[in-house]
């Protein structure tokens, strides 16, 4: 017989296993981040790069060209420059705003439009999370290609270049690419619990646990 079995009686060790088989059924896993919640999708693209206001810190200066939005209520919906404040006011009767990136930059080049501070509330912004979990950044790119074997149709320098030369259908093309592409890795990851990244570094494709 054990110390802690001669110190003890039945009663006690008895007492102790019925506790924990108790707790054990009665456990609830916590909601995932985005359960039970009406969820926008949103991206923007800009009319100038952030070395032709200041810098980055700037982006309230860039100025948008086109954003595009979904929803399961509206599909996607395309905003045009004078169309911004009224977007945001559409983002804050959702539940959840979902961008990649959208703390660190797309909700800041919105904030020359309008208060900005409720869609940031209410914001799901994938790069953050799953840079928090990664410990470093983590373009879209690298996420859809791996998840979803899909690409970006273009990159942000070449839709400012559409801008510049009037071909806004191309940027709405793209932007709304880069929402569909959003959509479908929320999507795979509340399905499956994970996503998969392109790990450039080491030349391999990696899984990174997701819980939302």
């Amino acid at each position: 017989m054990s110390l802690y079995e001669e110190r003890y009686p039945a009663e006690y060790w008895f007492s102790c296993y019925s506790h924990f088989e108790l707790a054990s059924t009665t456990y609830e896993a916590p909601a995932r981040l985005t359960e039970g919640k009406r969820l926008v999708y949103y991206d923007v693209e800009t009319q100038k790069r952030a070395d032709e206001v200041g810098g980055w810190e700037h982006a309230d200066k860039m100025l948008i060209s086109i954003a595009i939005t979904y929803s399961k209520d509206d599909d996607f919906k395309v905003w045009h420059e004078k169309d911004i404040p009224e977007m945001i006011r559409y983002m804050n009767s959702y539940d959840m705003v979902v961008s990649f990136n959208g703390d660190n930059f797309d909700s800041k080049v919105l904030s020359h439009y309008a208060d900005v501070s409720g869609m940031q509330k209410k914001s799901f912004d994938v790069a953050q999370y799953l840079s928090e979990k990664l410990k470093h950044r983590i373009r879209l790119e690298a996420v859809a290609t791996a998840t979803l074997n899909v690409g970006k149709s273009a990159d942000g320098l070449l839709a400012l270049q559409w801008w510049k030369e009037g071909k806004i259908d191309l940027i709405i093309d793209y932007c709304k690419q880069d929402v569909k592409v959003l959509k479908e890795i929320v999507e795979y990851g509340q399905t499956n619990q994970h996503v998969k990244y392109n790990d450039t570094q080491n030349n391999n494709i990696l899984t990174v646990d997701v819980y939302w």
